[in-house]
């Protein structure tokens, strides 16, 4: 199995419903490293198992969307706790439609396995992992 893995940043704002979550009920700010990792069983004609380019301009605009942002006030995710897990599947269904849609190269759309990996800190860090959803 292949694997390429492209690395970037967010930071971002945002505040958690429930008492579970206790003082990050309130508003906070975090800087999480974000890596997606395309896994494949073979490379394409060219030798590449995705565009890593394309893979990291990709990464960066579905980042843009939300980067610098209190993420409560943003209606792609109203009602919702972003936590790191969330954010992790949100990424990879964003992932998983630029490979569908061939931006990230034809070997793309051959990618059977995209793991999204937020580290919170050096301590604590969620991740995703999954086939590509169509």
């Amino acid at each position: 199995m292949f694997s390429l893995t492209v690395v970037d940043h967010v930071m971002i704002a945002h505040s958690f419903r429930g008492e579970e979550f206790g003082p990050a009920q309130r508003l906070h700010g975090a800087t999480m490293v974000v890596e997606a990792e395309f896994r494949a069983p073979k490379l394409d004609r060219l030798n590449l198992l995705v565009d890593i380019a394309a893979a990291k301009v990709e990464l960066r605009r579905i980042l843009d969307g939300f980067d610098y942002r209190n993420l409560d006030a943003e209606p792609q995710f109203a009602g919702q706790n972003t936590t790191t897990e969330y954010l992790c599947a949100h990424i990879h269904r964003l992932l998983s439609a630029a490979l569908a849609e061939g931006r990230l190269g034809d070997g793309g759309r051959a990618v059977t396995g995209l793991k999204i990996l937020l580290k919170e800190s050096h301590i604590a860090w969620a991740a995703y992992e999954g086939a590509p959803a169509a």
